[in-house]
């Protein structure tokens, strides 16, 4: 007997949950009951999902029990939003659940924490950690033995090469390429197409 779908809420309804929304319906684990937007009306679809509150609903919703949570708010100048909801999610003891596409090359070696999303066409090797509530998204690389930390967005087509380490809330621009044994320091951004080959 298959196992059965588990319930998910999507908090935040704009262009980066639709490409999730994407991954989701591609993974077939999730069935998504609906979607809390502060900025679109209740009753109002994203992709087909209704709009069935905002982010001050999580607490009645985490109520219900059976229910996993998933932050698709995007993730590119700042973390803020993203680290606040994440907030409110642990103070009501939610569960969150982790998306991977299966387009995805994941290595058994590697580790990957929850609230993460890795989207279609991305690699991941051998010993590589990524944190919790990442984004990873399409196309990118992640070599062996990286170490990605929480609320960081690896954005599309980026390359980080072997060894490297990216701290916590970083966003590496699309097409961004971090040479071997880097180190990036907390809340760094790297922009779109940048050769990094000193620590930053």
């Amino acid at each position: 007997m298959p196992n059965q779908k588990k319930n998910l809420i999507l908090i935040g309804g704009g262009g980066h949950c639709q490409s999730v929304i994407d991954v989701i319906e591609l993974e077939n684990r999730y069935n998504i009951i609906g979607i809390l937007d502060r900025n679109i009306p209740i009753g109002h679809t994203v992709l087909g999902y209704k709009v069935i509150g905002e982010d001050k609903d999580i607490t009645k919703f985490s109520r219900e029990g059976n229910i996993c949570f998933l932050i698709t708010v995007g993730q590119i100048k700042s973390n803020t939003t993203r680290i606040l909801i994440h907030g409110i999610l642990k103070d009501n003891n939610c569960k969150l659940a982790t998306v991977i596409s299966p387009r995805a090359y994941i290595s058994p070696n590697s580790i990957i924490k929850s609230g993460t999303v890795i989207h279609h066409d991305v690699l991941i090797n051998a010993g590589v950690e990524i944190g919790e509530n990442c984004i990873i998204n399409t196309k990118a690389i992640i070599e062996h033995g990286v170490k990605v930390g929480d609320f960081c967005h690896i954005s599309t087509g980026a390359i980080v090469n072997g060894e490297s380490k990216i701290a916590d809330g970083c966003f590496l621009g699309s097409n961004s390429t971090i040479s071997n044994s880097i180190s990036i320091s907390k809340n760094i951004i790297v922009s779109a197409g940048k050769f990094v080959k000193e620590n930053i």
